[in-house]
């Protein structure tokens, strides 16, 4: 194999595909990633068993052949390289050693055989539809914070994504929760998506999609069968297995009947829940909300740093309540909201309360309240 290259595409490519591999690997051949060189360019792929990330990238092919390399040792010599540089990787007759040539540098790195590297083979995938970006962008964003990270309820590590029939016409929801909060958004359901199996999307491919769509604004390819899902994102194709696991009965938990309704400048009121959990306890981060007529008082008491209290103008007309919530679940909701107002609808000190952006219908939000 040789193969010519320009730093900045193989770099980019690098970028992509090695975020993939962990840094600790009990089996050889997944710290690696394999490269092949074929008339359309230089391929290159990464797995962890779970998600395969693979990308072409332009080259010139002057001999076509396949091996692997380190990824992470490769993407570390390939970042130091001035910009600009052309790259030549080769292998001669030692299969066992992978040579990367730029300009005075010469560097020669432990290969692997081609054939030793794992297939994530896709198999029939059962539906097919396309996504903008921005909406794709939109469903993870809105929703992956509230993610759990708890192995226990391994259902619960992922984004649910399914086919409902909503008020406003067929639409294609994600929904995420961790128990405490849950986060629910949604956008017109693509032609292809109809009959669509509800999917867990694992913690770690939201992630790494997050990654390959941040920059891209082209529409999105999506494929999935009842096992595993696959986005190609141009010259991208990332493929994973999804979670095996049911996705519990998320909509019994909103409230239909809160009737309290705050309504809060979003930017004052996320500002004063941050200046006051300043004081909170790392532990509970617990905050009080006074709700009086057209305002809140946020209050923290901490028996071992102090108190802190703040008052902020709101638009609230019903009985006072006091209810206590987590901080930093009230900041991740608030980083959602696009518009310059929000709205709770509460019903008591002990129940969950649904928060919603005052300029985006397809999102919901539903915080559990702590006691404080």
């Amino acid at each position: 194999m040789r193969v010519t290259i320009e730093r900045a595409d193989l770099l980019r490519t690098l970028t992509h595909v090695q975020s993939v591999v962990e840094r600790r690997n009990t089996i050889p051949i997944l710290s690696n990633l394999l490269i092949k060189a074929d008339g359309a360019g230089v391929q290159l792929s990464a797995t962890d068993l779970d998600i395969e990330v693979v990308e072409t990238s332009s080259a010139e092919i002057a001999q076509p052949g396949a091996t692997t390399a380190p990824a992470h040792m490769m993407y570390d010599i390939v970042r130091k390289l001035p910009d600009g540089a052309q790259l030549e990787i080769t292998q001669g007759p030692d299969e066992n050693r992978l040579a990367i040539f730029a300009g005075r540098s010469r560097f020669s790195l432990a290969a692997l055989p081609a054939e030793d590297f794992p297939d994530l083979a896709t198999g029939d995938m059962t539906h097919s539809f396309t996504l903008a970006a921005a909406d794709l962008k939109g469903l993870i964003e809105k929703t992956r914070f509230a993610i759990s990270t708890e192995e226990t309820r391994y259902y619960l590590n992922g984004i649910y994504l399914h086919a409902v029939d909503a008020d406003q016409g067929p639409m294609l929801r994600a929904v995420a929760t961790d128990g405490h909060r849950l986060a629910q958004v949604q956008v017109a359901l693509p032609a292809g998506a109809k009959d669509m199996p509800g999917i867990i999307v694992p913690r770690k491919t939201v992630q790494e999609l997050s990654k390959l769509i941040e920059d891209t604004e082209s529409e999105i390819d999506i494929s999935l069968s009842a096992s595993k899902i696959q986005f190609s994102i141009g010259n991208v194709v990332l493929t994973s297995k999804l979670i095996d696991g049911t996705f519990p009965d998320y909509e019994r938990v909103i409230p239909k009947d809160n009737d309290k309704a705050l309504e809060v400048d979003t930017k004052l009121f996320s500002q004063a829940v941050d200046r006051v959990s300043t004081i909170s306890a790392e532990k509970g981060r617990a905050i009080k909300l006074n709700l009086e007529a057209d305002k809140i008082i946020l209050t923290v008491n901490n028996p071992d740093s102090g108190s802190a209290e703040e008052e902020v103008a709101a638009g609230y007309s019903s009985d006072p309540i006091e209810i206590g919530f987590n901080s930093r679940y009230l900041l991740d909701i608030a980083s959602q909201f696009g518009g310059d107002t929000a709205t709770f609808m509460l019903s008591d000190a002990g129940s969950p309360t649904v928060v919603r952006d005052g300029t985006d219908e397809t999102a919901l939000y539903v915080l559990m309240p702590m006691r404080v």
